[in-house]
């Protein structure tokens, strides 16, 4: 629960300390980010929060800042910034006084120590911050392994360090996990800088699951699932040739390499298309990074505990489809999805941005949208309805099929259900169903969240839609679509459409932007 003003008055009043720091920098974010590892850290094991104070002086002295909700929510991004690793729990929030506001970032302690803010381990003991010691970083390791819940941080006890490519440890991913300074001076050994990172522990004097993914000379010998499985098909289903096939096995850092060169120069091709007499485009049947995107995020957010079936990577005639174990996980569900961010893997996913697979947390999904819409793609289909694996599905862009429409911008979610090996969907949120051959259908009929154009309300429900738009220019498409009782996917529609005939733009990114109505 956020802090209440007479809570917030008590901090400001106080001395800084262990639990609260101050500043009237509204900018600094270097100064933010390393108190806020500092809280994570939790070096004395206070088990309670931390609170930065932006708009205080050292005596707690308001200054008249006023904050915006692009501020807080900069604040707010600290966390998924790819800087801060393993990301902490956090809130940020503002209140008012005469003297004028406060913003609060409170940070909770976290269980997976040590945090590092750019490969520095920062602490707080009383009024003193300062990066980690050697003594520091140990107590902070050994807290965390005593706390670790994720399959990834835990011991895998029948492993030894016979098992980990120690020199693929030192020379590939210490350098990219650690700040050269630390590395400097550093003079531990390699057991005890891999226990830093959570990848080795000392307790059970065995690597964690993470450190064998990561590092092992043979991961797939204790974690048997943890390889990709790719197939190409000569049609649309499995009972058409196979053409290709090949497995992606190995550590994280072979395996990943192998993958993205693969994806590279493997799936994406390219045909000149003719424009004019004069001039030809060149038609991109699947953007490489858009698959890239979503074959290292089954890689980050698959279910590796006790699941021995691969990442299913299958290619067909007529589109890509990447199968892995494991559902939403945590706090995302099919209603916040995909704008929530939760980690069943937090210690792969700090592998991958360290490895420089992932650029931030939280961004994967709107990043491929966004490829998508700019090679003029069908928007990628995520089949959520099986709750023991996650499923996407990419269309062939080369593929022109008859009756097709392809004015949805907006990914799909999508409910499947599988009948006889083919899917098929239960409630089809962007207004499109696949039949058995695995290609999209123009739906006909009514179906609960779909809108389809030739009916007569779509125009009164436009209108109604320009009007809320005019009387908040910052409304967003949840808020939109909880007003009209439509699927986040049919407001995407509607929205398109509105943009499509000219009656609507968007001025702005989609998170900080406003909209603008054409009279």
């Amino acid at each position: 629960m956020p802090l209440t003003k007479d809570e917030i008055r008590s901090l400001l009043s106080d001395i800084e300390n262990e639990r609260v720091e101050r500043t009237l920098s509204t900018d600094n974010t270097k100064k933010m980010s390393e108190a806020i590892c500092s809280f994570a850290n939790d070096i004395r094991n206070t088990k309670k929060p931390g609170y930065f104070l932006i708009g205080a002086d050292d005596n707690g002295n308001l200054d008249g800042q006023m904050f915006t909700d692009e501020q807080l929510r900069s604040y707010a991004g600290l966390r998924n910034s790819g800087t801060i690793l393993p990301p902490p729990a956090m809130m940020v929030y503002k209140e008012s006084f005469p003297e004028g506001e406060v913003a609060v970032i409170e940070v909770q302690p976290s269980e997976d120590t040590p945090i590092r803010y750019k490969g520095v381990i920062w602490i707080r003991i009383g009024a003193r911050k300062a990066e980690a010691n050697t003594e520091e970083e140990r107590i902070l390791t050994e807290k965390g392994q005593v706390h670790s819940s994720s399959f990834d941080g835990r011991p895998c006890r029948e492993a030894s360090i016979d098992d980990i490519d120690v020199e693929l440890f030192k020379n590939e991913y210490l350098p990219k996990a650690v700040s050269p300074a630390t590395l400097a001076k550093d003079k531990r050994t390699p057991i005890q800088q891999m226990a830093s990172l959570r990848l080795f522990d000392t307790r059970f004097n065995c690597p964690t699951n993470a450190g064998l993914l990561l590092l092992g000379h043979d991961p797939q010998y204790f974690i048997p699932g943890a390889y990709i499985q790719y197939v190409k098909f000569a049609g649309t289903n499995r009972a058409t040739k196979v053409l290709k096939e090949n497995r992606f096995k190995g550590n994280l850092i072979s395996m990943l390499k192998e993958l993205e060169y693969f994806i590279k120069y493997s799936i994406e091709s390219k045909r000149p298309e003719f424009v004019s007499v004069l001039r030809e485009e060149p038609r991109i049947n699947y953007p490489w990074e858009a698959i890239r995107e979503l074959a290292m995020n089954a890689v980050m957010h698959r279910a590796y505990n006790g699941n021995n079936s691969p990442i299913k990577f299958y290619e067909y005639s007529d589109r890509i489809e990447i199968d892995n174990p494991g559902n939403l996980y945590g706090k995302v569900n099919l209603e916040n999805f995909p704008n929530e961010t939760d980690y069943r893997n937090p210690n792969i996913a700090e592998i991958m941005l360290n490895l420089g697979y992932v650029n931030r947390f939280g961004s994967g999904v709107n990043t491929v949208s966004t490829l998508l819409e700019e090679n003029k793609s069908n928007p990628a289909e995520f089949l959520l309805g099986d709750y023991t694996t996650f499923k996407v599905v990419v269309q062939n862009a080369d593929v022109i099929e008859k009756g097709t429409d392809v004015t949805v911008k907006a990914p799909a979610v999508i409910l499947n259900s599988t009948e006889s090996g083919t899917n098929v969907t239960n409630n089809v949120t962007n207004g499109m169903k696949r039949n058995n051959s695995g290609t999209t259908a123009e739906q006909s009929g009514t179906m609960s969240g779909t809108i389809r154009n030739n009916d007569d309300s779509l125009d009164n429900i436009q209108d109604l839609v320009l009007n809320q738009i005019r009387k908040d220019k910052r409304i967003s498409i949840k808020q939109l679509s909880k007003m009209f009782n439509k699927t986040r996917a049919s407001m995407f529609r509607i929205i398109e459409k509105l943009k499509a005939d000219g009656r609507l733009r968007r001025v702005g990114s989609l998170k900080s932007g406003t909209w603008e109505v054409i009279e």
